[in-house]
């Protein structure tokens, strides 16, 4: 029997990223919560790369941090490299990534949480959740406490009946041969809740005093350096950067991974879990693209006070002595030594379909998931759901209308619109490509875009908010003032236009107008333009930004407004599609479902078609009136 150890707000199962996002939110928000993990000393461990940010995951870490919560300011504290990836396209894709000192960030994350108010961390592993009439009451740990609790929220990560798998060695454990939770899948399954079984993996760490690296391309880091965090500033976080290393895989290393295939545990039919399309193994790799004669590999240092490095691209779940043997193929890794070995990992997770937005359960109040629990990848995901899901556990609690980000206001809101409206058969990924208004969503407005959402759950102090304000009053003002200020055919502006290559003028323009010109800069006019305030240089950008598209952001911002109004059609969550006559049998069963809250998020179903669609608003209006004729003739 289960004794009662305390009661609380909030319980959170899990202390990896998506888990500390939810209980510093909670706690923040002013609930009682209590984070439990199956140990103290993984909270916030980057089992696999020793990187946060990259393509679409910057933006996700910057959404975050406009939100109030803490990924942007952790990586701030205790990156080793930091590089803003793909500047050589337009803004929208521009991504931020840096390279972590994986022991220093997961220290420094432990640090905040545990001295945050309202916030208590155990070791214990969750066996059971208790449940009463479709309604959380509390968590069971394995040692027969019973936590009684208003919401909860599942952030398991990939610790659930796990598995490791290295050739034929198979260890039943988490990564880093943590200790796995085994009793929590069976208590789910005994909730209905729907559970699938997915496999990702990590390369080998090899010896950085065994590899000649004047054989490869050292990468360095940028000399500018953008921050994660809002709040911060290049000279407070400026510091000294790390090299990364550029190889390729040959010839040799890819004929050792086909002679090897046999000895994989993905070729042999001992993996059960569904893969990375994204992120494969490099067995994958050299199965897929079998033309491609090399791949790139990234060699990447895993903190500033060890020797291990980690071998991008190279996740592998071949035997140890295979893996050693690739390894050395590689030019400058002749005599590599390995300190981890690679593996693949299994466990198990739940079908996403079963949530709301919210990221609450549809069948059950106040039980809430988030992370690779719900079929995701990487920590930035992870973060960002469990932001969403410690927010929404509070205002549950509170009685409040739950933070649903869609899809036009963030990245966040395409991750967890993908998931709970699309579902997923295969770890999920955040891809730039997958966000339909990506020039209106991009990494350096995320602040303008969600700091007023955070601020309005509390997340967001007024100091902060009081600053963001200002910043969006001085974008606003110099957008207006450059309007206003022309300029002529002056000597001075001649001579700035011919460095430039640009156009010479013949008559006097706006300086808004002619800053729209791609080859010109906003310094570029200091001398001519006398009324110029002193800005920061992110306002700069923004104003510049705003001036360059301004075409195109006028153009996303009316389809917006069109995938605003499909979302604003509510369907009401009585419906039996099977009274929808006209509706397609797959097209009946996917809305059944996944029981959409709008025409537009039914729009979004796989499986649904427009002519799907098209039925279904000529049955809801036909409903609409009757339900008004009947109400008329009570009245009569």
């Amino acid at each position: 029997m289960a004794y009662i150890a305390e009661k609380i707000d909030i319980a959170v199962i899990g202390g990896g990223h998506a888990g500390s996002e939810a209980a510093l939110a909670a706690a923040r928000m002013g609930c009682k919560t209590i984070m439990f993990t199956m140990s103290l000393d993984s909270i916030a461990m980057m089992p696999c790369n020793p990187n946060i940010g990259g393509t679409s995951k910057g933006h996700l870490v910057r959404e975050i941090d406009a939100l109030g919560g803490e990924m942007g300011k952790n990586i701030d504290k205790t990156y080793i490299q930091s590089r803003m990836l793909n500047t050589a396209k337009g803004p929208a894709v521009h991504s931020l990534r840096a390279q972590a000192d994986k022991v220093k960030y997961s220290k420094s994350m432990k640090h905040v949480l545990e001295n945050t108010p309202n916030l208590s961390i155990r070791q214990q592993e969750i066996v059971d959740i208790k449940i009463e009439n479709n309604k959380v009451k509390g968590v069971i740990t394995n040692t027969g406490a019973f936590y009684e609790c208003k919401g909860i929220v599942l952030a398991g990560g990939t610790y659930i009946r796990s598995r490791c798998l290295t050739g034929e060695c198979i260890e039943y454990t988490g990564p880093n041969g943590l200790k796995t939770s085994n009793a929590l899948s069976e208590a789910l399954k005994n909730h209905n809740i729907e559970l699938r079984r997915f496999k990702t993996g990590t390369p080998a760490r090899v010896d950085a005093r065994t590899i000649d690296f004047s054989q490869m391309e050292p990468q360095h880091g940028d000399e500018a350096i953008v921050p994660f965090s809002f709040e911060n500033k290049e000279q407070d976080i400026k510091r000294k950067q790390f090299p990364c290393y550029l190889a390729y895989t040959t010839e040799e290393t890819h004929q050792i991974i086909r002679d090897n295939l046999h000895l994989s545990p993905l070729y042999a039919g001992v993996i059960e879990g569904t893969g990375p399309r994204y992120c494969p193994s490099i067995e994958d790799k050299v199965v897929r693209f079998s033309d491609k004669p090399r791949h790139q590999i990234f060699i990447e240092p895993e903190g500033e006070d060890t020797t291990e490095m980690y071998v991008q691209g190279m996740s592998s779940s071949l035997p140890e002595e295979v893996q050693l043997r690739m390894l050395r193929s590689i030019k400058g890794m002749e005599k590599v030594e390995v300190m981890r070995t690679g593996y693949a990992i299994e466990y198990d997770c739940i079908n996403p379909l079963q949530l709301k937005h919210s990221l609450e359960f549809k069948e059950i109040e106040g039980f809430f998931s988030a992370g690779q629990m719900n079929g995701s990848s990487g920590y930035e995901e992870a973060a960002a759901q469990g932001l969403i899901a410690g927010i929404n556990a509070v205002l549950k609690i509170k009685g409040k209308e739950p933070l649903v980000i869609d899809r036009s206001e963030g990245y966040i809101g395409v991750l967890i619109d993908d998931l709970v409206t699309k579902g997923t058969k295969e770890p999920y990924r955040m891809m730039t490509s997958r966000a339909e208004y990506r020039l209106l969503l991009r990494q350096d407005n995320a602040d303008l875009r969600l700091t007023e959402k955070g601020y309005e759950v509390g997340l967001i102090d007024q100091e902060r908010y009081n600053k963001f304000i200002e910043k969006r009053i001085a974008i606003q003002e110099e957008l207006e003032r450059l309007k206003t200020v022309y300029v002529g055919t002056s000597e001075a502006v001649q001579q700035i236009l011919e460095a430039k290559g640009s156009t010479l003028l013949r008559s006097g323009i706006a300086l808004s107008e002619l800053l729209k010109r791609p080859e010109l800069e906003y310094s570029d006019f200091a001398q001519v333009d006398a009324q110029r305030p002193n800005l920061e240089s992110d306002i700069i950008n923004q104003v510049m930004i705003e001036l360059k598209y301004e075409g195109y952001i006028s153009r996303q911002l009316k389809q917006v407004e069109q995938f605003k109004r499909l979302e604003r059609k509510l369907i009401p969550q009585d419906i039996n599609y099977n009274d929808v006559s006209s509706l397609r049998l797959e097209a009946k069963q996917k809305l059944e479902q996944i029981r959409p809250v709008s025409i537009g998020q039914a729009s979004r179903i796989s499986g649904v078609s427009p002519a799907d669609i098209s039925m279904l608003l000529v049955y809801l209006e036909q409903r609409r009136r009757d339900k008004k004729d009947d109400v008329a003739s009570k009245e009569d």
